[in-house]
């Protein structure tokens, strides 16, 4: 089968009869996508929709073992059995997308009769790597911060090692792996050192000059036809009073007149060279790059690639459908689909060039506190009011339903019934318009929303003979 243009694309995947499961803690990173593609299906631990979402399954009887990454989430739904009773009630050959899976979930997802529709976790792994990806970006001759790879065990080695590279006396040290800026270290003397050494002794390492930077975040696709790339965005990073992690990621905005016109196109560029060259590593589909630009100079760097559907997904998609015709996960998923298609690549990438801005906010919860959660705001539209405080307007299944700067769409993670704790993802805001000003800081309006959703929460202290449910040390993560 060979689809020619847009139209044809589109109206495959609203007559697919091929299941397509998006297994994951929530439905948060391809929410959206239920709407166009009817053979999709949410399968999720918590229940963010009350059962309204049509498209939503969410087990009646849940455990609550300790997990302590969102891959034990997905391996822990597969293994399910009202799960389980669902995929086989429905037609063989299923798709099954996440965000994370490893080995485990490849062999169970086969003993289900599901294709994994992503890369294999082995490779998904290996490029996940922080020196794979400086390695592999070198390669495809796109430039990462200056920085040097090695080992130091001691802070007098990783002075030598920084030396020789010319990178300053200020350093930013990552290892390998890791998430939200928790493996990002940023060390200017022996103290510094001190405070981090038993992360980073025994790691191969990525130490970098330190920049002042602007972050930044841009979603592609690695197709048989070349890379396609999605709208270039602003991440939302390290304010206080949305997360608890210094250099954590807490959300994204598209931002298009904060990059100029050069500064985007060589994005682009170094997005369509990434992807090419993950392609040649046997890797297609989707695939994520933070970059960073450098205040001082305005050079644009490689951050680091996140080799999976990620937290930048929802807006990806909600822009390149809005404006473009199909959400730019239809590229991964014909990757996976026996159809191939014939298309003006570069007329789609010009498509997706001219947006509005459209914002994501992770709230996370900041004290130290666990709580049972007594009463939780509903998933829907919300509206700012006069007095700084938000009113429910609606329940809703579309996100892209908010008709100005003051609604918004609130995704809830965390309910009635569960825990919360510091770092807990309570729930997901998507709104037109912009959260940071142009100094990068978090503006009056993402402000109110921050403080206005937390406030909807009421918790009491769990009782001493209380079963610990849902907490467990789950630290759920949505990138």
């Amino acid at each position: 089968m060979k689809l020619n243009g847009l139209n044809e694309i589109y109206r495959f995947f609203s007559e697919n009869k091929t299941p397509i499961y998006f297994i994951s803690a929530s439905p948060f990173n391809i929410l959206g996508l239920g709407q166009l593609v009817p053979s999709l299906q949410y399968i999720n631990y918590f229940d963010c929709f009350d059962r309204f979402h049509h498209r939503v399954f969410t087990p009646e009887e849940r455990e609550s073992p300790e997990f302590e990454s969102m891959v034990d989430v997905v391996n822990y739904l597969l293994r399910q059995k009202e799960v389980i009773k669902l995929i086989r009630s429905q037609p063989a050959g299923g798709k099954l997308l996440t965000v994370m899976f490893d080995e485990e979930t490849e062999v169970l997802a086969k003993k289900l009769g599901l294709e994994i529709a992503l890369p294999p976790a082995e490779l998904r792994n290996r490029i996940d790597s922080k020196i794979v990806t400086t390695q592999l970006a070198n390669e495809a001759g796109v430039a990462s911060v200056p920085n040097v790879l090695g080992k130091a065990d001691d802070y007098a080695k990783l002075r030598a090692l920084a030396a020789k590279a010319g990178l300053g006396e200020s350093l930013v040290v990552q290892t390998p792996y890791g998430d939200s800026g928790r493996t990002t270290f940023f060390i200017n003397s022996e103290s510094d050192w001190e405070e981090y050494a038993e992360d980073i002794i025994g790691e191969e390492i990525k130490v970098m000059k330190r920049i002042d930077p602007i972050s930044g975040t841009v979603e592609g696709v690695a197709t048989r036809h070349g890379t396609l790339v999605g709208p270039v965005m602003m991440e939302v990073v390290g304010h206080t009073e949305i997360t608890p992690y210094k250099g954590g990621w807490c959300g994204n905005e598209t931002a298009a007149t904060e990059f100029s016109e050069t500064q985007r196109d060589e994005i682009i560029q170094m997005m369509k060279s990434l992807g090419d060259r993950l392609y040649q590593e046997g890797y297609k589909g989707t695939f994520c790059m933070d970059f960073l630009i450098d205040r001082d100079t305005q050079a644009v760097y490689l951050g680091e690639i996140n080799p999976r559907i990620s937290g930048a997904s929802p807006v990806t998609n909600l822009i390149t459908q809005k404006y473009g015709g199909v959400p730019l996960l239809f590229f991964h998923l014909l990757e996976f689909f026996d159809v191939d298609y014939e298309l003006d690549l570069e007329a789609i990438q010009q498509r997706w060039l001219h947006y509005d801005s459209w914002s994501t906010l992770v709230l996370k919860q900041t004290h130290e506190e666990v709580g049972l959660i007594t009463s939780a705001p509903a998933s829907g539209i919300w509206r700012l009011n006069d007095g700084g405080g938000i009113d429910f307007l609606r329940r809703s299944v579309d996100w892209s339903n908010a008709s100005d700067q003051a609604e918004g769409f609130f995704l809830r993670i965390l309910g009635e019934g569960e825990y919360s704790y510091k770092g807990a993802d309570l729930g997901i805001l998507l709104t037109r318009g912009r959260v940071q000003d142009p100094n990068g800081n978090i503006n009056d309006r993402a402000r109110n929303w921050n403080s206005a959703i937390k406030q909807q929460y009421r918790t009491t202290l769990p009782s001493a003979d209380m079963e610990p449910r849902r907490y467990s040390g789950l630290h759920y993560k949505i990138y």
